[in-house]
């Protein structure tokens, strides 16, 4: 697939700043809709690298394990320990489990393994295919005869897309026990009535909605990780840009989808 590449046409050089800048932004939109296309064209039609996915997996989920753990729970606890003050102040210590559970399982959950995962993977992702264009390792691959499309993308793609929500279940259960050790160190709540509060709130399209964010922005992280790395250029200094790039514009569109994905389910409450 060829990117869109106006840089090369003699016009260029005589458009004003702001007017290539839209075409600029524009095209990248055209690359990135056509990197899409192409992912869901060539993921699910075989021979299917269950191997590498399993890989990619383990290097998601497994390595991302203790920072995922030791996050979700400072999350739990501070959060818990923020709002105590006011609670207390109207009486309303009682709800505390209510306003956590609704708190981390519905928003902070999902968001906080996205935003660790966008830092931790996507910028991973983004420097190792741009090493991989760099040394010419992916030229090497197309002219093997191999698809390396198929064997770098796809699989992170869908190793992202798969092991973030799990993530993200661990880190809302996690997250529940920082706030579980608050209540019990402050009200001396045991840890089934804790637990009973907290899924009293709780709905069937909460766990859904939470679920749904968690895949989107898995599969955010991954593509964006692998379009940034993919097509990565200016030799060295492109690594750098690459991984960069795939941070941040992963974690701005974490936040995009958070408010539309809220917008839509809040609908169904």
């Amino acid at each position: 697939m060829e990117q869109l590449n106006s840089t090369s046409s003699p016009a260029r050089k005589k458009r004003p700043k702001f007017v290539q800048t839209i075409v600029d932004f524009f095209s990248s939109i055209y690359n990135i809709h056509l990197f899409i296309v192409r992912f869901f064209r060539e993921a699910f039609v075989p021979p299917f690298e269950f191997k590498e996915i399993v890989r990619q997996c383990y290097e998601v989920g497994v390595r991302s394990f203790t920072l995922i753990t030791v996050t979700g729970f400072i999350v739990g606890f501070i959060f818990t320990k923020q709002s105590r003050p006011s609670l207390v102040e109207f009486g309303a210590q009682s709800w505390i489990p209510k306003l956590v559970s609704i708190a981390i399982m519905r928003a902070l959950a999902p968001l906080v393994t996205a935003l660790i995962a966008s830092g931790k993977v996507g910028s991973s992702i983004g420097a190792e295919l741009s090493s991989m264009r760099v040394t010419e390792q992916i030229d090497a691959m197309e002219v093997s005869g191999t698809k390396p499309f198929k064997f770098l993308v796809c699989t992170r793609v869908l190793a992202t897309t798969i092991t973030i929500p799990i993530l993200a279940t661990y880190t809302g259960f996690i997250a529940l026990i920082g706030g579980y050790l608050n209540v019990a160190q402050n009200e001396g709540t045991s840890y089934s009535a804790f637990m009973e509060e907290v899924f009293k709130p709780l709905t069937f399209v909460d766990f859904n909605a939470s679920l749904i964010k968690a895949i989107v922005f898995g599969f955010t992280i991954g593509i964006v990780g692998c379009y940034q790395g993919y097509y990565s250029n200016k030799g060295t200094e492109g690594v750098g840009k690459a991984a960069n790039g795939a941070v941040v514009t992963a974690m701005f569109l974490v936040f995009i989808e958070e408010v539309i994905i809220v917008q839509i389910t809040g609908n169904f409450r």
